[in-house]
């Protein structure tokens, strides 16, 4: 028994050993991010929130507000914050990058700028 032990407590040191280090890769910014937004490195998670600062979605119906508020609460924000496009402006609302990607998401909702009939 004490000799199966010491067998395993051998190929175990041997194999921590031998083990070879683990390159540590950190990969490079796609862009530079905009002073505004903190740099974040957690992993993203959608929101909940209900009223976004800074958005005005009284022109909008009941049926338009929900979509609006699920693609701002779903979408990670461009801006490189890690965080979704409500929770951006929630936290920073001078965030320009938020604040346009928000706005377009509106128009398109009202239609202002939606695509064509027949074309993708």
């Amino acid at each position: 028994m004490t000799m199966v032990v010491l067998v395993v407590g051998l190929l175990a040191a041997m194999v921590w050993a031998l083990r070879p280090e683990q390159a540590k890769f950190t990969p490079a910014p796609l862009r530079p991010l905009p002073p505004e937004c903190p740099k974040v490195v957690a992993e993203f998670v959608p929101t909940n929130l209900t009223e976004v600062p800074g958005v005005s979605l009284t022109s909008l119906t009941q049926d338009q507000k929900y979509r609006v508020l699920f693609q701002l609460n779903m979408k990670p924000c461009p801006c490189g914050c890690n965080v979704s496009i409500a929770a951006c402006l929630f936290n920073h609302p001078q965030c320009k990058v938020a604040k346009a990607v928000a706005e377009k998401i509106i128009s398109q909702e009202r239609g202002e700028g939606a695509p064509q009939a027949g074309t993708r």
